[in-house]
């Protein structure tokens, strides 16, 4: 137990801390201390008392590194701090830099964790016009953003090709017009893709991203496809795509192929069947994301949906087989922990949306509807109501929409600094999610630790620290931050 009235407040610099129990890595029983700047830094039971106390010896190797590290408060570098805080935070001032277009909303899968309420392939008025899609691509481009990213979400964005063709050709025009970099990426399952279509994407550098669950009996499972099986067809193209890749290995960065996976209840018992199928298929990364509350997905919970602690139990196992296949000299790692890690060991925040204070609703992000309505983010149109409606392309300009008093509510409701979040040590490298708040309890502005995202975050925060004691692990981690890819 700590005695507050023992702390020497004018030799301890600002910070939050946490007692980790002796574990493997850990040893002994420790404490993770953390500042606003994202410096971190573990001590020993004596050493954390010794130093709250002002008695910890200023020639140990500790208080150097306490003291390097921003947590003496005689010896802080404010300067330092204040480059490395702005450096941090630089996405506040760049605006929306990625915008969804949802080109229809039908689709030819019956996901069972769908979040996008898709609706039948033969059903009408879902699709976006090619009137509306000029303006939309007008509106993406008063962004004061110098880089911008266009991705196309459904249902299944090929059902529209035409729009999505317009889109691309209107958009690259504009790019060179306005000197911005552009990168557009077609989310799609790939049911309807076919050589000419694959060929006129690849010849315009637009980046593919599609979904694979696991194995095919997980996929399968997860993803229904109407008459056919989803599995076999993906896998077909994923196999095609990557060997046109490698005839443009040099030209990575403009087109690449990703894969998306959502864990289901089905999914728990699979961690290294999952990871194997991605190595199969040629991919060198796994993004291992949990069930949201929305659309489809939030009605089907109790068929589908788990607890924090059985994803957590789920993604531990994952992540150590991972670390073992590292360790034996195979290149793979997962995009939720490179996230973390790149805040963790760097000075520069990866600008993640969703794991920004304040979030990127309406300042990092924009969605356009098939019928040219504009949501904050992705998750706020997946919402039953236009709650997280901003405007409307049709008659609405970009500052008016931008401007739009939810955005304002948005940056309130996530800004770390208002809420419990401040009190937490991991608050230099998370973020909350308003919408999922509001899904999960009806209000922007909930009770955070006991919400489903905090305790799945805050639980592969610690394991991640734990894994950081292990300096084998530790270099791994370094290695997959030299892994240029860019993260949205």
């Amino acid at each position: 137990m700590i005695d507050l009235s023992k702390v020497n407040y004018n030799k301890v610099g600002f910070c939050r801390f946490k007692k980790f129990r002796a574990s493997q890595q850990i040893g002994k029983n420790k404490y993770l201390l953390t500042n606003d700047v994202g410096d971190y830094i573990f001590l020993k039971d004596k050493e954390f008392n010794d130093f709250l106390e002002g008695k910890l010896k200023t020639t140990s190797h500790t208080y150097k590194s306490l003291k390097e590290k921003n947590f003496v408060r005689d010896y802080l570098d404010f300067e330092g701090m204040i480059k490395k805080y702005r450096e941090r935070n630089a996405f506040l001032w760049q605006g929306p830099g990625l915008h969804i277009i949802v080109v229809t909303l039908r689709c030819n899968h019956r996901c069972i964790y769908c979040q996008t309420s898709s609706r039948g392939i033969d059903e009408e008025g879902f699709d976006m016009d090619i009137s509306t899609a000029q303006k939309v691509v007008d509106t993406i481009f008063a962004s004061p953003n110098k880089h911008i990213t266009i991705e196309f979400q459904g249902g299944e964005p090929l059902l529209n090709w035409k729009t999505v063709k317009f889109i691309t050709d209107y958009a690259l025009k504009k790019s060179k017009k306005e000197k911005k970099d552009l990168l557009i990426a077609l989310v799609s399952n790939f049911s309807l893709l076919n050589d000419n279509k694959l060929r006129e994407i690849i010849d315009k550098r637009v980046s593919l991203c599609t979904s694979l669950d696991g194995p095919e009996k997980i996929h399968n499972r997860n993803r229904i496809m109407i008459h056919d099986n989803s599995y076999k067809n993906v896998v077909k193209w994923i196999k095609k795509i990557h060997k046109i890749q490698q005839e443009h290995e040099k030209e990575e960065e403009v087109y690449r192929l990703n894969a998306l996976v959502t864990i289901s209840k089905h999914s728990l018992s699979y961690p290294k069947g999952i990871i194997d199928e991605y190595i199969k298929q040629g991919f060198s990364e796994i993004h291992l994301r949990p069930l949201s509350n929305l659309g489809f997905s939030k009605t089907a919970k109790k068929k589908i949906g788990y607890t924090p602690e059985e994803f957590i139990k789920f993604y531990k196992k994952a992540l150590d087989h991972i670390i073992q296949l590292n360790l034996k000299g195979k290149s793979f790692y997962e995009r939720t922990a490179r996230i973390f890690l790149a805040k963790i060991l760097t000075d520069k925040d990866p600008n993640f949306l969703d794991l920004r204070s304040p979030c990127g609703a309406g300042i990092g992000q924009l969605v356009y509807n098939y019928d040219g309505k504009v949501y904050t983010c992705d998750e706020g149109r997946m919402v039953e109501g236009d709650e997280f409606m901003i405007g409307d392309v049709k008659k609405d300009n970009y500052e008016k929409i931008v401007g739009n008093k939810t955005v304002k509510a948005m940056c309130v409701a996530s800004c770390l600094d208002g809420l419990s979040c401040d009190n937490c040590v991991y608050k230099p490298y998370c973020g909350v999610c308003p919408v999922g708040n509001y899904a999960q309890y009806g209000s922007i502005f909930a009770q955070i630790p006991n919400s489903q995202r905090c305790k799945i975050n805050k639980a592969i925060l610690d394991y991640l620290f734990e894994k950081l004691q292990d300096k084998k692990v530790e270099e791994i981690f370094k290695n997959w931050l030299k892994i240029r890819r860019k993260i949205y």
